[in-house]
């Protein structure tokens, strides 16, 4: 192909692309050349725009801030600038724009070009769908705290035991420091290494902690967070109460994983491991807890949950799908529900008779 070849296919890009303000300029900022989409996006015509200055598609507090210089320096000496800003029409009106300004070589710079794109309706949309997260956090944390209030008030009414009233308490904070993470990820979800961090911080006010927390970074689904928040917060005010915690030399290990079957889903195990607590046994009945854990990450989800009361302290394991529908290959649900071994969907409960007491995890 011939150079002229080349600027012709070039200029024929160029030209119709109008969904791009693709325009440059010389080294003082001022417009040499301008597209039909340049027309499009910025509303002057070639004649108007050709020998305009650069800093006139720039806000007035822009200009007074140097923006508009900043980004010609920047894309001289380091080749490109890019920028994402408001930015101004002929008409004075203000439009989104995200752009790239760019040094012109041969070999050495004799020009700028700019290539910019208007994205105001997705900015727009942006806009509105934090305006409208705020708002449901907002009446999240307002609905949690009535709800909080109400229960503390109808059980004190109606003389329940304070443990109770206050083990529910608890829960219901849990699941407010939970939706507190969520809200920091805008809740697109939630790190497992967060959850489990905040979960366990309440229990952990000691110099040295007591806990041991190793895993790679694996992201919940919001349900799956709420659901991972509250049964750690099962586990460890049962460690508190009965457990590990309970003493001064106990600890609680905290691990998972996170792997990839033959199918490509996507799945993790978690394992919470209590040493140096008191001599444990299985209990006599199962708690709130165990029916939580097993619930949450046994029958209802496809996974696998195990709690074992071992004499060197309670042990869980919980296996859980994170694969969501939009990531599963079309076979996976028939699939995984042939794999699946209906008992081992249960909490089992085992312990060596010999210890002494134990408690469920209440």
């Amino acid at each position: 192909m011939t150079a002229e070849h080349d600027a012709r296919l070039a200029n024929l890009i160029i030209e119709n692309a109008l969904g791009y303000a693709i325009f440059t300029m010389n080294l003082e900022g001022r417009v040499t050349t301008w597209s039909r989409g340049a027309e499009k996006v910025l509303g002057y015509s070639r004649e108007e725009a050709i020998g305009m200055p650069f800093r006139d598609l720039f806000t007035i507090s822009d200009r007074e801030t140097g923006a508009d210089k900043k980004e010609l320096e920047n894309a001289k000496h380091g080749g490109r600038a890019e920028d994402t800003r408001w930015h101004l029409r002929k008409d004075g009106t203000r439009f989104w724009g995200n752009g790239m300004t760019m040094g012109i070589f041969g070999p050495e710079l004799t020009g700028l070009m700019k290539i910019l794109r208007d994205e105001t309706p997705a900015k727009l949309a942006e806009d509105q769908r934090v305006l409208l997260l705020n708002e449901l956090n907002h009446r999240i944390k307002n609905t949690l705290a009535t709800v909080q209030s109400i229960t503390e008030q109808t059980l004190r009414a109606a003389k329940v035991d304070p443990s109770i009233r206050n083990d529910l308490t608890n829960r219901l904070m849990a699941v407010s420091d939970a939706h507190n993470v969520l809200v920091d990820e805008s809740w697109a979800g939630a790190d497992l290494g967060t959850i489990v961090r905040q979960a366990l911080a309440p229990h952990d006010h000691s110099g040295t902690s007591r806990f041991k927390i190793d895993g790679p970074l694996v992201w919940l689904s919001p349900q799956q967070a709420v659901a991972m928040a509250l049964a750690l917060h099962e586990l460890a005010t049962n460690a508190l109460k009965y457990g590990a915690l309970s003493t001064r030399s106990g600890q609680v290990e905290i691990a998972w994983n996170l792997a990839h079957n033959q199918l490509g889903a996507r799945q993790i195990s978690l394992l919470w491991r209590e040493l140096g607590g008191p001599p444990v046994t299985p209990p006599a009945h199962t708690g709130f807890g165990t029916r939580l854990i097993a619930r949450t990450f046994g029958q209802e989800s496809g996974g696998q949950a195990r709690i074992d009361y071992l004499p060197r302290g309670v042990q869980c394991v919980m296996q859980l799908p994170l694969s969501v529908s939009g990531e599963e290959p079309a076979a996976w649900s028939a699939l995984v529900a042939d794999q699946i071994d209906p008992e081992r969907m249960e909490v089992v409960a085992k312990a060596d008779a010999q210890d002494a007491s134990s408690a469920p995890i209440s």
